[in-house]
């Protein structure tokens, strides 16, 4: 009310200046770092827990790495490339984003400063170059690891951010809708990670026949640091303390439960084994299918969302790519493929299909431009609806053809320096080898014991390269025929 003094700590002042909202400053700070726990310690730990014994300071190595390699590039001249000024309609140009008279300025978006802007689109970029280890973890040359995460920041991730989220983008400027990553982190992710698999080559024989997690409890662990970080992922992304924030969290919870539920019934269906590892699987596909959509579409889509990304990614995996020569060559160690480039293309459709124009509009702030084709057809704006799945569909190419481009490119120069894969040798020993160091002072790779092994079987998701999923037969476990 005007005439009205406020307190004190709400006066405007030199650090908080008429345009500066303390709440959203607030809010998206604690967002970011949601964010980044997902990585450290979040995806550390996952991937840790998650891979043979000998290869968990490796796989947690490259994330700590990968993640502060990032934050450093970002800093220096990545934010200005994603969020800067324009040098090419998918490109920004390089630029610091260190000195305070830049950083105190009101970001492009939100009533907070370029430094909280900066800091919270950081920790988005630093887990896509993490999601991507989780292709190579096993085998990956650490030096060739230390020159591809700025290299693909530089010449990948940049594209993307640009293009999609950036309002000089030029698929922005069409009105593709990406709420928080689908596009520019998850499927970008699977599919760099799918063609750096490619190049880097398989792990070991016998690695690829059975990589048994060496601890599943801390393997949960890192998953539930990453579901719970979800809230910042997709809560952030309106910029501001609101409703469409709120949905947005609610959304994701519910589309994630789903999908675990749901992956969870398909394996005890098929498999008569609850199986953990695929509990996480299905947690994750669920994540990732709703981060394009999440304030965006109605709670009944959420689940329907669920139950899709629990299901066509489980089928992708466990029969789809049993039968395809292609997906069976590339060892794809952690399954970003599907989990990620599967179940983030399904959620770019998805969201072209479900989303509310007037959630939209509350998240866009524009009114008719962004409809769902369901939303269309049932307002006679079919036309409407129809260019939004165009410009979905024409989303997805893009990222593709962006990172199989610029992967493989970047991979050809990496090894024109140093190898992409470790030697033989230095396979088979694993941690000590690549650090000098070991996860555990404890007996064997995290195997069980024979007598155990014979007597339960093993798990369905011990390695996804390894031939199919197992199916008992008259007390023994066999592979089942493709």
């Amino acid at each position: 009310m005007s005439g009205v003094p406020l307190p004190s700590n709400l006066l405007p002042g030199d650090g908080s200046p008429e345009w500066f909202s303390r709440a959203d400053n607030a809010w998206q700070l604690i967002a970011a770092t949601l964010v980044g726990l997902q990585s450290v310690p979040g995806l550390i730990i996952l991937y840790g827990g998650a891979v043979k014994k000998k290869w968990a300071v490796n796989s947690a190595f490259m994330s700590l790495y990968a993640f502060a390699c990032v934050f450093f590039c970002w800093v220096v001249w990545g934010y200005r490339m994603s969020f800067g000024d324009e040098l090419l309609p998918f490109w920004g140009k390089p630029a610091m984003s260190l000195e305070h008279t830049y950083l105190f300025k009101r970001a492009f978006l939100g009533a907070f400063p370029n430094a909280t802007m900066v800091y919270f689109q950081c920790v988005f970029a630093a887990i896509t170059l993490i999601l991507i280890a989780g292709a190579v973890l096993g085998r990956m040359n650490f030096y060739a690891w230390m020159l591809f995460v700025p290299l693909w920041l530089t010449f990948s991730y940049t594209f993307t951010a640009f293009s999609i989220w950036s309002s000089s983008g030029f698929l922005t400027k069409m009105g593709i809708i990406d709420y928080s990553g689908g596009y520019v982190i998850h499927l970008s992710s699977g599919v760099a990670g799918f063609t750096a698999a490619y190049w880097v080559g398989p792990r070991l024989n016998k690695d690829r026949e059975r990589f048994p997690p060496n601890n599943i409890l801390l393997m949960l662990a890192g998953a539930g640091l990453l579901w719970m970080g979800w809230t910042g992922f997709n809560g952030g992304d309106p910029y501001t303390v609101n409703s469409d924030a709120s949905l947005a969290v609610l959304n994701t919870h519910a589309c994630t439960a789903t999908s675990l539920l749901t992956w969870v019934i398909l394996d005890v269906l098929f498999f008569r084994k609850p199986s953990v590892i695929g509990a996480v699987q299905g947690m994750i596909t669920g994540l990732v299918c709703i981060t394009p959509a999440a304030g965006v579409v109605e709670g009944w889509a959420a689940l329907i969302m669920g139950v899709l990304s629990g299901s066509i990614p489980w089928f992708t995996m466990m029969v789809v790519h049993k039968r395809s020569k292609l997906l069976q060559k590339v060892d794809d160690t952690m399954a970003v493929f599907h989990t990620h480039a599967i179940a983030g293309t399904l959620g770019g459709l998805l969201t072209g299909l479900f989303a509310d124009p007037r959630l939209n509009k509350l998240f866009y702030g524009t009114d008719g431009q962004y409809v769902g084709f369901f939303y269309g057809l049932g307002s006679k704006k079919v036309s409407t609806g129809f260019r939004q799945m165009g410009v979905q569909i024409l989303g997805i190419i893009f990222v593709i053809f962006v990172n199989v481009i610029s992967t493989s490119l970047i991979c050809l120069f990496i090894r024109i320096f140093v190898p992409l894969r470790m030697s033989e040798e230095d396979m088979e020993i694993g941690d000590e080898a690549a650090h000098g160091e070991e996860a555990y002072a404890i007996w064997g790779q995290g195997d069980k014991l024979e007598n155990s092994s014979s007597k339960y079987g093993s798990s369905l998701y011990d390695d996804v390269e390894a031939g199919g999923p197992k199916k008992k037969r008259g007390g023994t476990v066999e592979m089942m025929s493709n």
